[in-house]
């Protein structure tokens, strides 16, 4: 039981960490972002403040938006709030900017797919939930479905983070095509989650 907790601890550690090294890699390409990270990205230009720093707070911001909801978040949950951002903000200065455009697709490339394996990872681990995931399922639980839910958020925040300033390119596209059937597969591989608690089978965002 101990090394299954300690297995899950680790795969939540690593799924976030990653998470924030592929969202970096996706922000150095200047190819275009997954919608939550367009508008954190477009908030952050116009406060003039670290792309981290804002996920950080529109994560807490959007975990607010669970109380009326009543989702409980998990430790999964808070840490990602938190480790996220973070590892976003330290690994972006370690980054090279790619000038050539092969360079630049290489690292959305290596981006979308590490993307892939950090959510994987986090939510293989069975700990919680993001907090932009269980505001998509809490509003499913009050009788939206998931496609609407997840369709109308990502499409609101994607519009408002265009409008200030966010990078939308054929990433974005890539990103939204892409990410839902990579993870589906991974998380067969990766989830550790009980069987009592299974890990969806399809992410959904953050």
């Amino acid at each position: 039981m101990l090394d299954r907790r300690f297995r899950r601890a680790v795969s939540l550690a690593a799924g976030l960490v990653l998470f924030g090294v592929s969202v970096a890699l996706l922000v150095v390409a200047g190819l275009g972002l997954d919608p939550w990270d367009v508008f954190q990205q477009g908030l952050a230009r116009r406060l003039g403040v670290p792309i981290g720093q804002t996920v950080i707070a529109v994560g807490v911001l959007v975990l607010l938006l669970w109380i009326p909801l009543r989702q409980r978040p998990g430790i999964g949950t808070i840490a990602n709030v938190v480790v996220v951002g973070l590892m976003i903000d330290a690994t972006l200065p370690l980054l090279p900017t790619p000038h050539v455009l092969a360079w630049r697709i290489a690292y959305l490339l290596a981006g979308v797919g590490l993307n892939a394996v950090a959510t994987g990872l986090y939510i293989g681990a069975g700990l919680g939930p993001g907090p932009r995931d269980g505001l998509m399922t809490g509003l499913a639980a009050r009788g939206l479905s998931i496609r609407v839910a997840r369709t109308s958020i990502e499409v609101s925040v994607l519009a408002a983070g265009w409008l200030l300033g966010g990078t939308v390119g054929v990433g974005t596209l890539l990103y939204a095509l892409s990410i839902g059937p990579l993870v589906h597969l991974l998380l067969l591989r990766l989830s550790l989650a009980p069987a009592a608690e299974p890990a969806p089978t399809a992410p959904l965002a953050r």
